[in-house]
């Protein structure tokens, strides 16, 4: 198929043969799977998978490519804008059929942090996640505390998923290729992940990382006192730190005794 990559969706093409067959066989699916592709394209990483006998299917934004793929019978096309996809629905059909559900793709990088997001809640309904991002927020996501790139997305994702960067993935892998290195990871939840209120950890998380240069006393210090009218929770929770500096553990600690107050 001849197609121009529409820079509106962000399109950029995997067409390295070595790249797509270490990305297949890490993901490794099988035919007793749901395994779910945000935005095959021209399908390298898609026939991939196909010819490894996954059961799949794909979600396509650009029109011509879904029509492109409603004409092959061994996939499933959603033509929609994959953050306003129920993953949840997806997740109970391959509950129904008795079947894990599994999530990849090659993400458009404007939209990356909003899908991890969105998809955020459906861990505890999914077997895995491999993705390939810009290599930034791959780092990010994998980062652990006293490291630079050890954040607000750090702390999320690694609340819910055990987080492994898979390889790197440079701009002439593509086609056209982007300006930025790319990297894949694997998502996998967590078994038994604390259980915290999300709305609240995440805005918790988001005043400590708000000033990262400061002692989390200036930040997250305040905001504390006016949760916390007696100051027990606070009094337990050191904010002589930086935000980088705090585990995600001690984040969810806080999070539950906030919660319980």
């Amino acid at each position: 198929m001849r197609h121009v990559a529409r820079k509106r969706f962000g399109q950029h093409f995997l067409v390295d043969e070595a790249v797509i067959e270490r990305i297949a066989g890490a993901i490794d699916p099988h035919a007793d799977e749901e395994l779910v592709e945000i935005g095959p394209g021209l399908g390298a990483l898609t026939e991939a998978l196909l010819a490894r006998g996954a059961r799949l299917t794909v979600i396509e934004l650009d029109r011509d490519l879904a029509a492109h793929w409603r004409r092959d019978a061994r996939v499933q096309v959603i033509e929609a804008d994959v953050l306003r996809v129920d993953f949840a629905a997806l997740a109970a059909r391959a509950a129904a059929d008795g079947r894990p559900l599994r999530i990849c793709g090659n993400l458009p990088y404007n939209i990356s942090s909003p899908l991890l997001f969105h998809l955020l809640p459906l861990a505890a309904r999914v077997q895995d996640q491999h993705f390939m991002l810009q290599k930034e927020v791959v780092q990010r996501m994998v980062a652990a505390p006293g490291h630079r790139d050890y954040g607000r997305l750090s702390v999320m994702l690694q609340w819910r998923y055990a987080m492994q960067s898979l390889l790197d993935v440079p701009p002439r892998a593509f086609d056209p290729p982007p300006r930025v290195d790319s990297a894949v990871v694997r998502m996998t939840p967590l078994p038994a992940p604390p259980t915290v209120d999300a709305a609240l950890l995440s805005e918790l998380v988001a005043v400590a990382f708000s000033q990262r240069r400061k002692l989390l006393r200036h930040t997250l210090g305040r905001w504390l006192q006016e949760r916390d009218a007696d100051g027990d929770v606070a009094a337990r929770f050191d904010c002589r730190r930086r935000a980088e500096e705090v585990p995600v553990a001690e984040y969810l600690a806080l999070a539950a005794a906030l919660r319980r107050r």
